[in-house]
């Protein structure tokens, strides 16, 4: 009995989590309440006058239109992105000649800003979809290499060794040894990834783009019409976090089970 609080402690921790995720956001939707309440201004409208567009916007169908544009966008750079970034960083990571050879680009990709490139992009290949993803691609690729560069370079080399010892197989040396110690990195050049991914997307929608969610928020803009704005602005995020909840929190931990 005496062993009995500190195992049912996790699972109190675990349900705990979500509430305590959830709390920051409850707080801030209570000051962004009693600021507009407070100022009373167009620049700064009411939640309830936020969820109203949204809801508008739904029923339009204007939402999930713009929404699919940018989420198909997005989802095509982040996995062109991730498979060069992933390659490019793995590569540097084992070849120090390599890594000596490509460090000045990658520190001029990783300085370039995204507006640039965009518009180069755009100048260069059209204002066209082909533009618009390899704009992004190129903005992301450095952040994800740099990243996966670490990783390789953190290797335990001891692992490696006793797979050799075992004559694995390189597959099975792959999977089994090398992949599951670069996993951590994988999984935070993947949420930066996404993170950034978007952004960049709305800048280049915003730019040269007739639909998504950067082109809503660009017109919104000339009518200032804020509410609009930060209700596709909420939508997204809001798609983010489904996305982060469902799929890349529950993946990390069943890929990461190994660890104990």
């Amino acid at each position: 009995m005496a062993h009995m609080p500190e195992e049912v402690k996790p699972a109190q921790a675990a349900n705990a989590v979500p509430w305590l995720r959830a709390l920051p956001l409850i707080g801030l939707a209570l000051v962004w309440q009693l600021a507009a309440m407070g100022l009373q201004s167009k620049a700064l409208p009411a939640p309830s006058s936020v969820l109203l567009a949204l809801w508008q916007e739904t029923l339009s169908g204007d939402l999930l239109f713009h929404l699919g544009s940018t989420l198909s966008r997005v989802a095509l750079s982040f996995v062109l992105s991730m498979l060069a970034g992933v390659a490019l960083g793995i590569w540097m990571g084992r070849s120090r000649r390599v890594d000596q050879t490509l460090d000045g680009l990658l520190i001029l990709g990783l300085n370039i800003p995204a507006l640039v490139t965009t518009i180069l992009c755009y100048i260069w290949f059209g204002l066209n979809e082909t533009a618009a993803i390899l704009a992004v691609v190129v903005n992301k690729v450095p952040m994800v290499a740099v990243t996966l560069r670490e990783g390789a370079r953190a290797i335990d080399q001891g692992l490696m060794e006793v797979a050799r010892v075992y004559r694995l197989s390189r597959r099975d040396t792959f999977l089994r040894v090398y992949l599951p110690q670069l996993l951590p990195y994988l999984f935070s050049a993947s949420r930066n990834g996404l993170a950034l991914i978007w952004k960049i997307v709305l800048v280049v929608e915003l730019l040269g783009r007739s639909d998504g969610v950067g082109f809503q928020i660009g017109s919104f803009f000339h009518f200032f019409d804020i509410s609009s704005i930060l209700a596709y602005a909420l939508a997204f995020s809001a798609l983010i976090f489904l996305l982060e909840a469902v799929f890349l929190r529950p993946l990390e931990s069943y890929l990461n089970r190994w660890r104990g």
